[in-house]
């Protein structure tokens, strides 16, 4: 018989206490274990998220969440891991050229990944756009696929960090999401739990990212950077801008289609410099002494990529999936790009079809934005600033509705706004 309640850790929380290594060892338990109620789970999580969890306290209950299942043992592989997460934004396919690439200069990039939820596209639904690419492989699979190709990008199997599922879902629909020692818990238990050795964080901020106020994306990255140092995985965090989309494609095939162009040397410059600066700090952290960008532009990235999807049974040269229903926005007036707003161009593309409200919607391969233009971009009355996708009427209507806004004209003109922030290393 246990000698600890759920209302005494409860309260403890909530009046502003520590919870000791074995309060937090003994509910996460006795939670996975179905011996703790998720209205009593609710209630802590609604106590940490106002109290929140000193670092100690956050080390021990990162560190429960692992311990809840499985590790991959990547120890055998002949080349160093490294991986990289995103918070998630509007237009960011860099997974799908950054892993291919890292694994190009002699690293082995485990990209465990996820589906996309509101208005941020998903890493998984984008390459589910290519015939006969499949996500789910067994441990056995990825090892097997990372000794021999040097990158995967897969769902992440149910047995690591399964508390880490419960309680998402849990912070979910209680109001929780936002506090930071749960968004770093949840996603460092899983990088953390996949057995990479090293990893970079690409945390956002701006409109278009999960999160907006710069102090809390920096604490957010400070806090992970802490968390991955003390499980042993070497950790840095690059603070990048999400106030527009991130490259001209929102949308799942749409974003692999200029992914690829990316990996044969051309693309939007943004995601070029954004995927050559983590790489950068990727092969920095494993100690390869490669220059990246020689690695995209001599096409040896695109060669591991065009491996990466045939692994997973990919028809790597299949045609794109094409929108049946399309239009162009155009511009009331002249004038001077001020602003292309990211968070309203991610829903746009979310009611064209290209995301999901709830975790089990479908989302339309096809459907998404192309964005024609950037701030400090002069155009004149009637030139085209989107081209909409969707696969009917009713969802180019509701598309339509939304991007009407995205765009600021003035007539003065402006500068681009830097998109690598900071770099966020360990104190």
């Amino acid at each position: 018989m246990s000698t600890w309640s759920a209302v005494d850790v409860i309260t403890a929380k909530r009046d502003g206490f520590a919870l000791s290594d074995a309060a937090i060892t003994w509910i996460l338990t006795a939670y996975v274990n179905g011996d703790v109620a998720e209205e009593q789970m609710s209630a802590l999580l609604m106590a940490i998220f106002f109290n929140g969890l000193a670092s100690n306290e956050l080390r021990t209950w990162t560190a429960q969440m692992i311990a809840s299942g499985e590790r991959l043992d990547l120890s055998g592989l002949s080349r160093p891991t490294v991986d990289k997460h995103s918070t998630g934004g509007v237009g960011d396919k860099i997974s799908l050229i950054l892993a291919p690439l890292v694994a190009a200069c002699g690293a082995a990039v485990p990209q465990l990944s996820g589906r996309g939820l509101g208005h941020t596209g998903g890493t998984l639904d984008k390459l589910e756009t290519i015939p006969g690419w499949r996500a789910t492989l067994s441990n056995d699979e990825i090892r097997d696929q990372l000794e021999r190709v040097g990158a995967v990008i897969c769902a992440a199997g149910e047995g690591l960090a399964p508390v880490d599922r419960k309680l998402y879902a849990l912070r979910d629909v209680t109001g929780t999401v936002e506090s930071i020692p749960l968004i770093s818990s949840s996603i460092m238990s899983k990088k953390i739990a996949e057995g990479t050795g090293a990893l970079v964080l690409d945390v956002k901020v701006g409109r278009g990212a999960f999160i907006k106020d710069y102090a809390r994306a920096r604490e957010l990255a400070t806090t992970m950077v802490a968390l991955g140092h003390g499980h042993g995985v070497a950790t840095v965090a690059q603070l990048t801008s999400m106030d527009e989309p991130l490259g001209r494609c929102v949308g799942n095939a749409l974003e692999v289609t200029e992914s690829v162009e990316v990996l044969r040397g051309a693309g939007p410059s943004d995601v070029r410099e954004l995927t050559l600066a983590l790489a950068r700090i990727m092969v920095e952290l494993v100690g390869i002494d490669v220059d990246p960008a020689t690695k995209l532009d001599d096409g040896s990235a695109y060669e591991v990529y065009r491996q990466m999807i045939l692994a997973q049974g990919g028809d790597v040269d299949a045609t794109s999936p094409v929108a049946s229903s399309r239009e162009l926005v155009v511009a009331a007036r002249a004038g001077v790009v001020q602003s292309v707003d990211a968070l309203s161009v991610g829903i746009a593309a979310w009611r064209l079809g290209a995301g999901r409200a709830r975790k089990e919607d479908p989302v339309s391969a096809a459907a998404g934005v192309i964005c024609l233009v950037r701030r400090g971009d002069e155009v004149s009355a009637g030139q085209p600033l989107f081209e909409l996708h969707a696969d009917d009427d009713a969802h180019l209507e509701r598309g339509r509705a939304t991007i009407a806004d995205a765009v600021v004209l003035g007539d003065e003109s402006v500068n681009a706004r830097p998109l690598l922030l900071e770099r966020v290393e360990k104190t």
